[in-house]
């Protein structure tokens, strides 16, 4: 049984736009510092604010499913494909599915943050598909009450989002307050960042941009002193097919 706490100053840091933009990597590039390794199917987690606005220049990708999600402010995403830029706000996400390749380029506007997380849907199949994306509005992703909190399904059941990636599911839960329990299947892996929120767990304290790794649990419990918010991914332990971070070659 395992839970590990990654405080931000323990996970990986970068910047764009020369500093305009800066970012914590709970989950970093093999060759970086700090965070956790790339488990399962999820390989890479950014999260990245600018408080003046900057510009992530255009860049490739190919294979993986890149996910933006925008917790505030505005960001503003371009590609290659459909030669626009697009309008993101506060509870939006994207999913570039790279397929054979796609290049995009994303502005922070002043006050923007948001993730992008990185999956692997085995790239043995997605390097030969087509590069494809998904936008969905915040509105339109469903939201459960739960007793301690709300959840928005963003991959799941009943969400519009879909991924090519198996055995994920991604939730954010706000309104959290006191104590809060999660259910949790030992055949999964999940990550959770806490985007805002103090509190205490069995295993040490928690605070905004501490990011948790959780395997062969049955539950997590938390009790919050103020009032939280935390992203949640699930992964599944075994992957049917070799993932990247294991080294598959293509």
């Amino acid at each position: 049984m395992s839970v590990e706490i990654i405080s931000k100053h323990h996970q990986a840091q970068g910047a764009f736009d020369f500093g305009r933009i800066r970012e914590n990597k709970p989950i970093g590039f093999p060759h970086e510092p700090g965070g956790a390794n790339s488990m399962s199917n999820l390989f890479y987690w950014a999260h990245a604010w600018s408080e003046t606005g900057g510009l992530i220049d255009t860049h490739p990708h190919q294979g993986f499913e890149i996910m933006s999600y925008v917790i505030d402010g505005k960001i503003s995403h371009y590609d290659t494909k459909y030669d626009r830029w697009l309008d993101l706000d506060a509870g939006d996400a994207q999913v570039i599915r790279a397929g054979n390749g796609i290049s995009h380029a994303e502005k922070v506007l002043p006050g923007g943050e948001f993730f992008q997380i990185w999956f692997d849907p085995d790239l043995s199949k997605s390097l030969n598909k087509e590069a494809s994306y998904s936008d969905i509005k915040g509105s339109d992703f469903p939201i459960v009450k739960s007793e301690n909190g709300n959840v928005k399904i963003i991959v799941g059941e009943g969400s519009p989002m879909e991924i090519d990636t198996e055995g994920v599911t991604i939730k954010e839960v706000s309104d959290i307050s006191g104590k809060w329990k999660m259910e949790l299947d030992k055949k999964s892996i999940y990550t959770v960042y806490i985007i805002s929120g103090e509190g205490k767990s069995s295993n040490g304290d928690v605070t905004p941009n501490d990011f948790l790794v959780i395997k062969n649990e049955g539950e997590l419990n938390i009790e919050f002193s103020t009032s939280a918010k935390l992203f949640v991914i699930q992964s599944p332990a075994d992957v049917s097919y070799k993932t990247y971070a294991e080294g598959q070659a293509f």
